[in-house]
């Protein structure tokens, strides 16, 4: 990896850092309007976004719950906290009669790694991460940790985070413009080395905060990544190390070709969002003039234009309100329709929601939700989704589950020999989305049996009743220590089999003996 320099990460860096830029008039609209709170575009590295008010522009929330919704609804039914929402089952490398011993050990892994993920910050970080998706791009850094959080998961927001891609559109090389003070660089990173400059801002000023790219660079020819943090302004490298896989996941919720980043929900809901805020204003201006007013006064002097001041409760001098005399005080009339208002906001707000995927089941207060109805809108948010659904699974699901069981075999929590590739072990999602299309699966198989069944004994010999149940079992996502295994089969029915013939032969009357 030496003809990876410092020089030409920079490089590297700033030729994807213009391609960002580019994005930024997008991604800003989209924070400012529906994720305020998360908006990084107003001068994060001048100090200007901390304790500022990020709502003055905002008249209207409706954007910032549905994409609070989004993340949720995503999260409930692709991650669902404190449930194991994916299986590790055996690939098609894997010969079919070492499948059920294969499984039984993926699934005491899958145990310990789902222990770990709920021991972590995972379920907190997967709903930031989530929000950035709504926009576009969500970028996640997954790193060791200590006794206590054996695993870090990170949300990096957007804003701090460009890269490139490889081969296939594949993400490889990933750059942060990183922020921190200089007494926490060996704290943080133990094996950081730092610069005479560095040192003396140590001595100096240990709380200063100090600017460093981090950049995670792979080699080509290795296949290995070099990960770095680098002081810019010398072009010193902090730290250094090389690593196998790459910490980072990055997933576009939608891509068009030959882009790199993503493109979001909001930002095909950002025009209906801003002519929303904009009405909304305009409406809060008119209902302010509608309860002060504003009025004309009688004045016999000329009505200097420049003077004229229209907001509530102002007075407007002119020569006179009408006729000879006219009256004393006058209301200002006023233009516009509330009502026609209304009805283009409610427009826009269920146009909104409808594109965040916020329909929601009935209410509490209407009639009562059944199982079927609230499995039928999972079954509509898995179509609604379309081709996001499987780029969720293999931008977002599969590199998680990688890169954990990565860190848990280089901790020595467990130890894997087969690659989590598709081909070794493959990754299955059960959550419940995943499920939806499950369910249509096993009913479709549960209507052919019925149907088989109903054609009399010769139907019956049809049906592999074993052959059904490791069917269901599999879509259902059963763990293999809850199902016997073909010995244990056969031993039942053999066992089965005798208990029948010791039965029968227990009913034959006795035979009597010939005199």
């Amino acid at each position: 990896m030496a003809k990876i320099t410092v020089e030409n990460i920079i490089k590297r860096y700033n030729s994807a850092k213009v391609r960002k830029d580019q994005w930024e008039s997008v991604y800003e609209d989209c924070y400012r309007f529906a994720l305020p709170n998360r908006n990084l575009y107003e001068g994060y590295f001048e100090g200007k976004t901390v304790g500022q008010n990020k709502m003055a522009d905002v008249f209207d929330s409706t954007a910032i719950d549905s994409t609070q919704r989004f993340a949720n609804k995503i999260q409930s039914g692709l991650f669902p906290p404190h449930t194991n929402w994916c299986r590790l089952e055996p690939g098609n490398d894997i010969p079919q009669d070492q499948h059920e011993a294969v499984q039984a050990v993926l699934d005491t892994y899958l145990d310990k790694m789902f222990t770990v993920i709920r021991t972590s910050n995972f379920d907190l970080a997967m709903g930031e991460f989530l929000l950035d998706l709504a926009v576009g791009t969500g970028v996640m850094l997954i790193q060791p940790g200590d006794e206590l959080t054996p695993i870090r998961y990170t949300s990096i927001p957007m804003y701090l985070v460009c890269f490139e891609e490889g081969a296939h559109g594949k993400v490889e090389n990933v750059y942060r413009r990183l922020r921190m003070k200089v007494e926490q660089i060996q704290i943080q990173y133990p094996d950081a080395k730092l610069s005479n400059t560095l040192k003396q801002k140590l001595r100096d000023n240990p709380i200063e905060e100090i600017d460093f790219l981090e950049a995670t660079v792979k080699d080509l020819e290795t296949g290995k990544y070099k990960y770095c943090i680098i002081y810019q302004q010398e072009k010193f490298t902090v730290v250094d190390r090389e690593l196998k896989y790459s910490p980072w996941v990055v997933s576009r919720y939608m891509k068009a070709a030959g882009e790199v980043y993503g493109r979001g929900p909001l930002t095909v809901a950002i025009p209906d969002i801003k002519t929303l805020n904009k009405t909304k204003e305009l409406l809060l201006k008119n209902a302010s003039l509608s309860i002060a007013g504003v009025y004309t006064a009688a004045d016999d002097g000329v009505l200097n234009p420049n003077t004229v001041v229209l907001k509530p409760g102002a007075i407007i001098p002119v020569a006179r309100n009408g006729g000879p005399q006219g009256e004393s005080l006058r209301p200002l009339p006023r233009s516009g329709d509330p009502q026609l208002s209304q009805i283009v906001i409610d427009q826009l707000q269920m146009s909104i929601k409808k594109i965040l995927l916020d329909e929601s089941i009935p209410r509490d207060d209407m009639s009562a939700r059944s199982a079927t109805e609230i499995q039928q809108r999972i079954q509509e948010l898995a179509q609604n989704l379309g081709s996001a659904f499987g780029r969720l699974i293999t931008e977002t699901m599969q590199p998680i589950i990688q890169r954990t069981l990565q860190i848990m075999d280089e901790q020595n929590l467990i130890e894997l020999p087969l690659k989590v590739n598709g081909l070794e072990v493959k990754i299955k999602p059960v959550s419940p989305i995943a499920m939806s299309q499950n369910n249509n699966d096993i009913n479709n198989v549960i209507q052919y049996a019925q149907i088989v069944s109903q054609l009399g004994p010769e139907g019956q010999t049809v049906l592999k009743i074993g052959k059904i149940a490791d069917y269901i079992a599999d879509k259902l996502g059963i763990p293999v220590e809850l199902k016997n295994s073909e010995q244990e089969r056969a031993m039942i029915i053999q066992q089965t089999q005798q208990l029948a013939e010791q039965a029968a032969q227990a009913q034959q009357p006795p035979i009597e003996e010939e005199v």
